[in-house]
């Protein structure tokens, strides 16, 4: 589905969120063309050359012997992060996955370079390194900005449209695929039950795109958020920034340390030892509340009701 009558992020009205994650969510994909500031986009190219032409071809058929992948580009480009956090992109994204967890984290970050010569991908699902049951909630959400003008030729990614509600483990026929063919600065967000794949390159030239991931912040990343941004480079970060790496808690307590929102470490040296602190749901305070009201006036220990055992845990 190709929105071309779409103005640039940037200046839709935030009403308009619902209505891209709508029809996101309907079709399993959407193409945003010229989706990216163009100042930020250039400074964003200018800063990941360098290691596009320090980057390593990949091993195996997956990642692919003609093509080129580095992570961790959030250091390699500080400006990505007008991207990754633009307020209209990231409300699609949070209106997709936001009914499943208590906050977003990032997956990962990976700029993709297809040499000419490569073959098409072998057509996947990135949900899949998630075990358990697929098909009750979306598991994350991808966002492939075009570095480069994607063409048929050049190896635009493919999507599988309606994918997302077929049988997981189904392959479906190259012949209902489309090629997001979009200009330089537009985004693709698939889903991560969207069948898809990178495009067979046929042209004379390589071609550069960015993929920017999102997931429930209750589940591992794909990319070890902690090692590809230490708290050292961590620290260099906007809060907001910090805390979808990783840097804050998902209710209750998950990905704590020592107790505490791992940001504790962006703030300068630590103790040793720290004093663990509740981070709870609303639910389970209420749920704290209520065990102890009920306990005043409760008969002594060894003594309660049937009734008094089951006031205390509602």
């Amino acid at each position: 589905m190709l929105l071309a009558a779409l103005p640039p992020l940037a200046e839709l009205p935030a009403s308009d969120i619902d209505r891209l994650a709508a029809r996101f969510l309907d079709d399993g994909y959407l193409i945003i063309p010229n989706a990216a500031p163009a100042a930020v986009f250039d400074r964003v190219c200018r800063e990941l050359d360098p290691h596009f032409q320090a980057g390593r071809f990949g091993q195996g058929p997956f990642y692919g012997a003609e093509t080129k992948r580095f992570g961790s580009v959030l250091r390699r480009s500080p400006s990505l992060a007008d991207l990754v956090l633009d307020p209209t992109l990231y409300g699609v994204v949070e209106a997709v996955l936001g009914g499943w967890c208590a906050n977003l984290q990032l997956n990962l970050t990976q700029a993709i370079e297809i040499h000419p010569g490569a073959p098409v991908q072998v057509p996947h699902r990135d949900q899949d390194m998630w075990g358990g049951a697929k098909g009750e909630m979306q598991f994350m959400v991808n966002v492939m900005w075009a570095l480069d003008d994607f063409t048929l030729e050049n190896g635009a990614t493919r999507v599988w449209p309606g994918s997302h509600r077929t049988p997981q483990d189904e392959m479906l026929p190259e012949g209902e695929a489309i090629s997001a063919v979009m200009p330089r600065g537009s985004a693709l967000l698939f889903l991560g039950s969207t069948l898809h794949s990178g495009g067979a390159n046929r042209s004379t030239a390589p071609r550069r795109g960015l993929i920017v991931s999102y997931c429930l912040g209750w589940l591992k990343p794909w990319e070890n958020q902690w090692l590809a941004y230490p708290p050292a480079i961590a620290r260099t970060f906007s809060p907001e920034l910090a805390a979808l790496v990783g840097y804050r808690q998902h209710l209750p307590s998950l990905g704590n340390f020592e107790g505490q929102c791992p940001s504790v470490l962006l703030k300068g040296p630590t103790p040793d030892h720290l004093p663990f602190s509740d981070a709870l749901r609303e639910d389970q305070n209420a749920l704290i509340a209520q065990y102890y009201a009920s306990l005043e006036g409760a008969p002594p220990a060894g003594e309660a009701t049937d009734a008094g055992r089951h006031a205390a845990f509602v």
